[in-house]
């Protein structure tokens, strides 16, 4: 008998123009006073605008809050919340990337009026206690599957991050627009379309959590990412392309979400938190030399995924292994990120303090298929240097 508890968003809309529409979610959840979480990308782009003038004209008072950044730090975070809590929302919308809808999570829960718990005490895995108020999530890239994810990065040093995981920080609705995507840039549709791509890849990997229902939607993920992908890259103003690759990073969202990620996500911290590389061009580095490292105990999920994207292939499962590899290598290829360390200024010195940073992921590596030391972790950042 197969045992697991799967736990997502309890409303998702995957539809064009359905952000139009966020302020009926709003008022179901019994909203009067929004705060809309976003940084200064979206508010120069106006992508903000014609949901907020949905919201007020549903007769909502609404407080845009522009100051995110990639990576909050901890700073950014209070700060948010303060402002949020001084100014009397009763609601939260996360209108954004990873990191805008990440910061929402904790708003939703630090201005509540009634939360005592401090930010620092909420680390690790369901530590996070005290209500949160209603929460909306609206992504405008396709990668990090935030909006249904109970995950929560911040950035807690010069170079560290940590994350909070709770139950708490699931969204009561996630919208999925595509239009909020369109003409979004090659290099970041690429570096977030793998992102979501690797949580498909490592949620069906995963050696801790691995269920039936997560696999299943990485799968179909990880087929849809593949077939779409290098069409949203080339061609950003490609609807279908588009919606479909918010549709695929929301079900890697969702299978990471319960079977978590492992080792590509652990070595990919360090480029982050060192030399601000976004996440998902950090994940795209190492992605395929982590895959090679795990073929020993890794081959026949690979080979099953290989099956997914190609049903009439033939070979060993090592064989399809490796095809899976080849054929994630060749996207990388052609989504034309600079797939080597020196090309981004990350000087060979610091090889060693990333695979001994890497090493302190172990909320991470305990999901990976094979186990991985700080000497093999420095093999794989020699490798792509």
């Amino acid at each position: 008998m197969v045992s697991f508890a799967f736990h997502t968003v309890p409303t998702l809309v995957c539809q064009l123009d359905c952000a139009l529409d966020t302020a009926t979610h709003c008022q179901r959840l019994g909203m009067k006073h929004v705060v809309v979480v976003t940084d200064k990308g979206v508010t120069g782009l106006q992508l903000h605008e014609a949901i907020v003038y949905n919201l007020q004209t549903a007769g909502l008072r609404v407080t845009v809050y522009d100051q995110i950044i990639a990576d909050p730090p901890e700073a950014i975070v209070i700060a948010a919340a303060e402002h949020a809590r001084r100014a009397g929302v009763d609601g939260v919308i996360g209108l954004g990337g990873g990191s805008s809808m990440d910061v929402a999570k904790l708003i939703a829960l630090l201005a509540h009026p009634e939360q005592q718990q401090h930010l620092a005490t909420m680390y690790g895995v369901e530590q996070v206690t005290g209500k949160r108020l209603p929460l909306i999530q609206i992504p405008t890239t396709a990668g990090t599957g935030s909006e249904v994810t109970p995950v929560a990065i911040v950035t807690t040093g010069e170079t560290t991050k940590m994350g909070i995981v709770s139950r708490q920080l699931l969204a009561d609705v996630a919208l999925l627009d595509a239009n909020l995507t369109l003409g979004l840039p090659p290099a970041i549709t690429a570096a977030t379309g793998i992102d979501a791509m690797v949580h498909a890849i490592e949620a069906y990997t995963s050696i801790r959590l691995k269920n039936p229902y997560a696999d299943l939607l990485a799968c179909e993920a990880l087929k849809m990412l593949d077939k779409y992908l290098q069409t949203a890259i080339h061609d950003g103003h490609n609807p279908t392309a588009r919606q479909h690759m918010l549709l695929g990073a929301m079900l890697a969202g969702q299978a990471f979400a319960n079977a978590p990620v492992a080792a590509v996500h652990a070595l990919a911290y360090p480029l982050g938190g060192h030399f601000h590389l976004s996440h998902g061009h950090s994940n795209a580095l190492v992605l395929v030399e982590v895959l090679k490292f795990n073929l020993p105990k890794g081959a026949h999920w690979y080979a099953e995924l290989y099956s997914v994207l190609d049903p009439h292939c033939r070979g060993s499962d090592t064989e399809k292994a490796e095809k899976l590899i080849n054929r994630l290598e060749q996207h990388l290829v052609d989504s034309l990120l600079p797939l080597r360390l020196r090309e981004l200024a990350v000087p060979e010195s610091s090889l060693s303090l990333l695979a001994r940073d890497a090493m302190l992921q172990t909320r991470l590596l305990q999901n990976n298929p094979r186990p991985l030391t700080q000497q093999d972790a420095l093999g794989i950042y020699q490798s792509i240097y």
